[in-house]
């Protein structure tokens, strides 16, 4: 006994739409490149089946994305954190080691002093870069050292 081949067929699927939602579906398909609203609904239909939704595809991904920019943050913050401490031990460390000049020599102390300052800015200055520079260049225009001190 012969078996016919049989073409498959694509099942048909009647769904009655209000116009205003009618509307809407093409209007979705048009504004999303599908070539008809039967396109855009069979991709809407096949995306919902599987459990793949572009929006919370990326919101997924933005969430990741910021995740991964507050731990560099927080990675950031620590880091700024143990050098702040650093150069605070090292300020205390010198403040009490360094004895004061005599009354004498005060004005003279100051004076070389302010020149160590500008040499320490200009090569800090000189190391960094961007945004850095800049904040340093107003630290420098705006800064409250007391050269008189």
């Amino acid at each position: 006994m012969a078996r016919k081949s049989v073409a498959v067929k694509n099942a048909r699927i009647a769904v009655r739409l209000s116009i205003a939602l009618q509307t809407q579906v093409a209007e979705a398909a048009k504004t999303k490149g599908y070539d008809t609203p039967s396109a855009f609904i069979r991709a809407t239909i096949h995306n919902a089946l599987n459990g793949r939704n572009p929006l919370i595809n990326a919101e997924e991904k933005t969430a990741g994305s910021l995740e991964r920019v507050l731990h560099d943050i927080r990675q950031l913050g620590r880091s700024q954190q143990a050098v702040f401490a650093l150069i605070d031990t090292l300020a205390k460390a010198i403040l009490t080691c360094m004895p004061e000049p005599p009354v004498e020599s005060r004005r003279q102390a100051s004076v070389l002093a302010r020149e160590r300052y500008e040499v320490l800015m200009r090569s800090a200055g000189r190391a960094m870069q961007g945004e850095s520079r800049a904040a340093l260049r107003d630290l420098m225009e705006h800064g409250d050292y007391d050269h008189d001190a």
